[in-house]
């Protein structure tokens, strides 16, 4: 008698215990009441399509040395001299030392703030909705042009100034230098805008991967692409440091603008410390920096909205079947 009352205190035990673990799942399962496209780890109760903040204090990070990328689409260590104005004035504005992340790929940029490992980024285009999805991302500020205050860039389709190419008709059986699969103007865009004008990337001409924007450029300028989709702003920059004359190349096809860049924040910062972040960027002289030397265009940071601003980028990709997972993301940033 006493091993079976034994045996069924067990069985209360291990009923309790899955009674538990079942209470505890469903918790943790009704915990979020909206998480859309976001990664399980994060929540979106508010549905703007960003992660929210996490409620408990003690999930926020509050470090005493920040980390901030900016998105590689050349070479980083082209850009740590040219942001060292503005990483000078977030440090006095934070009270925090900034160390400078040198990204080499999208991926490894997105992977970087989803382990915690940096706090601040400036992510292009394409990469932005996986950032958001995948790693927390919380886009807050946007290059804004002079003349017109848009955070706007096209994307160009670019081929020898001599090239036969008149048109985008003109890519068929031609070898074109896409950048990676995970660049909206280098690959997205192109893949569905080209084919609402008959030609497929892919089918009818050859798409090789070049890995940067300023590859596929200068592979243009060598002839070692017919063509290239490229994002305006970074071959406008290109040209205005001299590294090839403007009538090297010829512009075939331009897009509507997208969006540039956007600079943001790790969700879990504590609140006071991504205020201080944001005053940073809308308190930066951009016109007295040597930002100014390098985005010519440039007037300010400005406010962004990603549930607004980023609208047309996610109906691209989620046209051409994009999907923000970690199998995705292991694509992002292919260089060949």
């Amino acid at each position: 008698m006493r091993f079976i009352d034994a045996a069924k205190g067990g069985v209360y035990k291990l009923i309790l215990t899955m009674g538990l673990l079942i209470c505890a799942t469903a918790q943790a399962q009704t915990a979020c009441s909206h998480r859309g496209e976001l990664d399980q780890r994060y929540c979106d109760e508010n549905k703007d399509l960003v992660a929210d903040t996490p409620k408990d204090p003690k999930a926020w990070q509050d470090p005493s040395t920040l980390v901030f990328s900016y998105t590689p689409v050349e070479d980083p260590a082209v850009y740590e001299n040219v942001f060292a104005d503005f990483l000078a004035h977030l440090s006095k504005v934070t009270g925090k030392r900034i160390r400078w992340f040198p990204a080499e790929s999208y991926a490894a940029q997105v992977e970087a703030m989803r382990s915690g490992r940096l706090h601040i980024a400036g992510v292009a285009t394409g990469p932005t909705p996986f950032a958001v999805n995948l790693a927390g991302f919380v886009p807050l500020v946007g290059m804004e042009r002079r003349g017109d205050r848009s955070i706007g860039y096209t994307l160009r389709l670019i081929t020898q100034r001599d090239s036969p190419i008149k048109s985008v008709a003109d890519l068929k059986g031609k070898r074109v230098a896409h950048v990676s699969p995970s660049s909206n103007s280098g690959d997205i865009a192109p893949r569905a805008l080209f084919k609402a004008l008959g030609v497929v990337p892919g089918k009818d001409y050859e798409v090789v991967y070049s890995g940067k924007h300023d590859n596929s450029i200068m592979g243009v300028v060598n002839r070692d692409y017919d063509a290239a989709p490229i994002a305006s702003s970074v071959i406008d920059r290109m040209i205005a440091r001299g590294m090839f004359k403007a009538d090297a190349v010829r512009v075939v096809w331009e897009s509507a603008p997208f969006p540039r860049t956007a600079y943001g924040v790790a969700h879990n910062l504590a609140p006071a410390l991504q205020e201080k972040i944001r005053q940073a960027f809308l308190t930066f002289d951009f016109k007295a920096s040597a930002l100014s030397k390098e985005f010519k265009d440039t007037e300010r940071f400005a406010p962004i909205n990603y549930l607004e601003h980023w609208r047309d980028v996610r109906t691209i990709q989620r046209e051409t079947g994009v999907r923000y997972t970690q199998e995705a993301l292991s694509k992002v940033g292919i260089k060949e």
